[in-house]
């Protein structure tokens, strides 16, 4: 027996994410980052994530290794073309491999999304909280703190001081507690920086940029803080949230 399906006369709507859709790139290691996006995006907002192979190890080397994996993953991303942005979420990773070369690899995946990634997003947020001059708290090895420190300088901000944790595993980075970040940060401050920018979307920092503000008296800025908000406001959704530092409140 032959089955004749019936036409309907079917009702779309814009569906459950009718106001932008964002994808994130991350590492296969990464056990923070889909967290605090989601913490962040206000409703009506698709977040889709993928990810790349890495051991776990955080090295110049390995995060080179990855990036040409960056296109195939962002071509993982639901195919229709209605996702709007699309950002690589690890800070190290996009500074080494250059935000260039990483947009590039992004859009070959995902031609019709907005490609950024995370490195370039703090250097927008430190621009629109009106820092030129930051200190930097990373978990990073010293020779990924020396590229970061460049690449910082190179973008036009002073590097007062930037210093890390000496971590290589990311399955480590994860488990730094926010107490502790808050206080390492802390210690790092200067009354010449205009902001404290603590870097990796592998620690758990969106916990404390709100307490941390208050305690110092000037902007916080962290990665995923800084790549969500990217996202957000290159797909046009300009929400303010309350929550999150400076930041969200007011930019």
């Amino acid at each position: 027996m032959s089955v004749v399906s019936k036409t309907y006369d079917i009702e779309f709507d814009h569906g459950r994410h009718w106001r932008a859709k964002l994808g994130f790139v991350l590492l296969a290691t990464e056990q923070t980052v889909a967290d605090d996006v989601y913490t962040l995006c206000p409703k009506g907002v698709g977040v889709h994530f993928t990810r790349v192979p890495i051991p776990d190890s955080i090295t110049s080397e390995t995060l080179l290794a990855l990036a040409p994996d960056l296109e195939k993953a962002a071509g993982l991303m639901p195919p229709d073309g209605t996702l709007d942005v699309v950002s690589y979420a690890c800070t190290s990773g996009s500074l080494v491999v250059g935000e260039m070369r990483v947009c590039e690899l992004l859009n070959a995946g995902a031609p019709n999304a907005k490609a950024s990634c995370i490195i370039m997003g703090v250097g927008r947020a430190l621009k629109a909280v009106n820092a030129k001059k930051i200190v930097v708290a990373t978990p990073y090895l010293d020779e990924v703190n020396t590229a970061e420190r460049d690449y910082m300088t190179a973008d036009g901000f002073d590097v007062l001081d930037i210093q890390g944790l000496n971590l290589e595993k990311d399955s480590d980075m994860v488990r730094v507690s926010p107490g502790f970040i808050a206080e390492f940060a802390a210690s790092l401050d200067r009354s010449d920086a205009d902001a404290i920018f603590i870097s990796c979307g592998a620690l758990r920092s969106i916990d404390i940029i709100e307490e941390l503000e208050q305690r110092v008296g000037k902007p916080v800025i962290t990665s995923n803080q800084a790549m969500v908000w990217d996202a957000l406001r290159l797909a046009g959704v300009d929400d303010k949230i309350h929550g999150y530092g400076q930041l969200f409140r007011e930019h």
